[in-house]
C-alpha cells in the first residue's frame, strides 16, 4: 500500500460529450497505492436527492447510459456495491492505521444503508435506479423492467439489505426472473421495447437479448451466490445446475436450441421466442471468472486468509462427500470433505491424522503431500 504509482492524465470530458477515446499519458504526479484507492472512493461519493449514488451515464450496466445522464439520476445497485466497498476498505484502512478514514466511511456506509432500505425499496423487491426526473426504474409501477436481479442479489452479497427485505427480493427474483423451462435467469423483466422509458442503448437490443431481458451470466451467478450466502443450499444448487453450460447440451435437442459451445461460459443466453435458450457471446472471461468463484467459494466453500484455508461449503442434502486437491505454493493438500449427521453439530478437521483445534487448515510450504479430512454436520 505504500508503493508509489503515477496517475494517468487526459483532458476532461467536454460538456457536450458523453465520452471520448484517446491514449492517456502518464502524469508526473504520483501517490501511494493507498491514496489511489482513497481518491477513487472519494470520487464516487456523489449522491442524489434519495441519498443514493449518482448513476451518471451508466453503472455496472453501461447500456443504461441515459438514466442519469443529466446528473441527477441515482443507482440503487451502485448503492449496494458502494456499501460493500466502504465496509471492506474500512478494514484495510484500520490495518493501515488510518482510523479517521475507517470511522468516517463506516458512518457513510451506515447512512447509505439506511437510504437504500428507505428509498430503494418497492414493496416486494429493491428498485434498480431513479431517472434524472425522479421516475423509478425496476419498480412494479413500470411497464418494462419492473424487476432487475442485481439489486436483489447485491442486497444480500453486500449485507446492506434488511434481512426480511432481501429475502422478499430474492423470492421475487426466483418468481419473476428464473425461467426453468429455458434453463436461465433473466437480468430483468419485462424487457425494454415500446414503453416511454428510455434508459439508453440497452433499448436497442431485441427484447430478450443480452442485457435487455436475457440472461447476463454475471448477474445469474450473483443470484446463485446470494442464495448460497442466505444458506438456501438447495436453491443455490438448483440454480447453479440451471445455468451450468454443460446442462444446456445433454442431448441433441438441447444442443440444437443452445447452439454454442457447452464447455465454456457464455456471457448471455437469450430469453424470448424465437431465440429462447440460445447462447450468445461465448468464451467470455468475466462470466467464467465469476462462475469459478461461485463453484469454489460459494458452493465448495473455499476461503483463503494468507496461510489459513477455510472450507465452509454450501452443499445439497444428498451430497455425502467431495474431494479437493489444493496447491499452496509448492505443496499439495488432498482434502476430503464428508457431510453426515452429527449430534455435536460441529465441524471437525484433521491434517495427516492430527486433529486441528481451529476451524481452518494451516498451510505450510514444506513441499510434502498433506492429507486433510473434514467432517461437517448435515443440514
Amino acid at each position: 500500500l505504500d508503493e508509489s504509482l503515477h496517475f494517468l492524465e487526459g483532458r476532461a470530458v467536454n460538456p457536450d460529450e458523453d465520452s471520448y477515446y484517446d491514449l492517456p499519458e502518464r502524469s508526473r504526479q504520483e501517490a501511494t497505492l493507498y491514496e489511489h484507492c482513497v481518491r477513487a472512493i472519494e470520487a464516487s461519493l456523489n449522491f442524489g436527492e434519495h441519498g443514493l449514488p449518482l448513476m451518471g451515464s451508466g453503472d455496472w450496466n453501461d447500456g443504461m447510459n441515459l438514466v442519469g445522464f443529466g446528473g441527477k439520476g441515482e443507482s440503487v445497485w451502485l448503492g449496494f456495491f458502494l456499501y460493500d466497498v466502504l465496509i471492506r476498505f474500512a478494514e484495510i484502512a484500520r490495518i493501515y492505521q488510518d482510523e479517521a478514514f475507517a470511522k468516517r466511511y463506516l458512518q457513510k456506509a451506515q447512512t447509505l444503508r439506511d437510504n437504500l432500505n428507505k428509498n430503494g425499496w418497492d414493496e416486494h423487491w429493491y428498485r434498480r435506479a431513479y431517472f434524472d426526473d425522479g421516475t423509478p426504474l425496476g419498480s412494479a409501477s413500470n411497464d418494462e423492467c419492473q424487476i432487475d436481479s442485481i439489486s436483489q442479489s447485491w442486497s444480500v452479497l453486500s449485507g446492506a439489505g434488511e434481512p426480511e427485505k432481501s429475502l422478499m427480493g430474492m423470492n421475487s427474483l426466483d418468481q419473476h426472473l428464473v425461467k426453468r423451462e429455458l434453463g436461465l435467469i433473466q437480468l430483468l423483466d419485462p424487457p425494454f421495447d415500446k414503453s416511454a422509458l428510455n434508459p439508453g442503448y440497452i433499448k436497442g437490443y431485441v427484447p430478450g437479448v443480452r442485457e435487455n431481458g436475457g440472461q447476463y451470466t454475471h448477474a445469474a451467478v450473483w443470484a446463485v451466490m446470494a442464495f448460497a450466502k442466505m444458506g438456501d443450499n438447495e436453491k443455490a444448487w438448483e440454480l447453479f445446475r440451471l445455468i451450468n453450460p454443460v446442462n444446456h447440451s445433454r442431448n441433441p435437442e438441447e444442443a440444437k436450441t443452445y447452439k454454442v459451445e457447452p464447455y465454456v461460459t457464455a456471457a448471455d443466453v437469450y430469453a424470448v421466442a424465437p431465440h429462447g435458450g440460445r447462447g450468445g457471446w461465448t468464451w467470455y472471461t468475466g462470466s467464467a471468472a465469476w462462475m469459478y468463484r461461485l463453484i469454489t467459494e460459494s458452493l465448495l466453500g473455499m476461503r483463503l486468509e494468507v496461510d489459513k484455508l477455510f472450507i465452509e461449503p454450501c452443499l445439497p442434502e444428498d451430497w455425502s462427500e467431495f474431494k479437493l486437491h489444493y496447491r499452496y505454493r509448492e505443496t499439495v493438500y488432498h482434502i476430503t470433505v464428508t457431510q453426515k449427521p452429527d449430534e455435536s453439530n460441529e465441524t471437525r478437521i484433521s491434517v495427516n491424522g492430527a486433529d486441528q483445534p481451529g476451524k481452518f487448515i494451516p498451510l505450510i510450504d514444506d513441499r510434502l503431500e498433506h492429507f486433510v479430512d473434514i467432517v461437517i454436520p448435515r443440514g
